[in-house]
């Protein structure tokens, strides 16, 4: 596999398991990393550099995954309020929102 095509693959796959992340929180910042690294290398042109970025990405890649585990395991149950699926309706009495 080539390096490009491997690159896209491992941001594929940290974004995936960024996903499997509980916390909102942590869930977008491991997002949103990935996102900035894959950003900041894009324009890297040296192949032996290229292969230390791809490295570093794979071990990445495995302390998310493990992470990701521990975090389903021991993780808070209670979700953040960004999470919380509320039945608020604008102008909807008391009642109706309690349903």
């Amino acid at each position: 596999m080539n390096a490009g095509a491997e690159a896209r693959a491992l941001f594929r796959a940290l974004l995936r398991e960024g996903r499997r992340f509980p916390n909102y929180n942590i869930r977008e910042y491991v997002q949103r990393r990935a996102k900035e690294g894959f950003h900041e290398a894009a324009s890297i042109t040296d192949p032996v550099a290229a292969e230390s970025l791809l490295q570093y990405g794979r071990k990445e890649l495995e302390i998310v995954k493990r992470q990701s585990f521990v975090y389903q395991l021991y993780g808070r149950k209670v979700k953040n309020v960004l999470e919380l699926d509320l039945a608020f309706k604008p102008g909807a009495k008391q009642e109706e929102r309690d349903n």
